[in-house]
């Protein structure tokens, strides 16, 4: 197995007007999470053998929780993600890049963003997203 760089990994955001996606990727980013989050449905009671816990199989709900941060970069895709946080856009596609995984794909809404920064540094930014709907998930060959 070989290992992947952490910078190889990429939120891109979709900047198109049409139904046919056009991905740009978030610049100035330096550090980012994705987390798959799959709930369970304890469905254990008093005649559960030996007492151990029983899941309900095939239920619960499954997300998505994405992180960024770095150096703030005005580019056009950095400035459409504060826009869309600041006036509470509607969902919008979103492309997460892999590498030696895949790519995941769906829509998601932005649920935060910060602007931090000191006298003598750089201007810097975290971000969020939340999965809105099912996502599709490509895995690399």
């Amino acid at each position: 197995m070989t290992a992947s760089l952490g910078r190889a990994i990429l939120l891109k955001r979709d900047t198109s007007a049409t139904s046919t996606p056009s991905y740009t990727t978030v610049g100035g980013i330096k550090s980012r999470t994705i987390t798959v989050n799959r709930e369970t449905v304890d469905v254990t009671n008093s005649d559960s053998l030996n007492q151990w816990r029983e899941l309900l199989a095939d239920a619960g709900i499954r997300s998505m929780s994405v992180s960024g941060s770095g150096v703030f970069a005005s580019d056009a895709a950095a400035k459409a993600v504060v826009a869309e946080v600041v006036s509470g856009t509607a969902f919008r596609k979103w492309q997460l890049v892999v590498p030696g995984l895949g790519t995941f794909e769906g829509l998601f809404a932005v649920t935060q963003c910060e602007f931090a920064g000191e006298h003598n540094g750089e201007e810097t930014y975290s971000m969020s997203l939340e999965s809105a709907a099912a996502l599709t998930f490509t895995a690399e060959t």
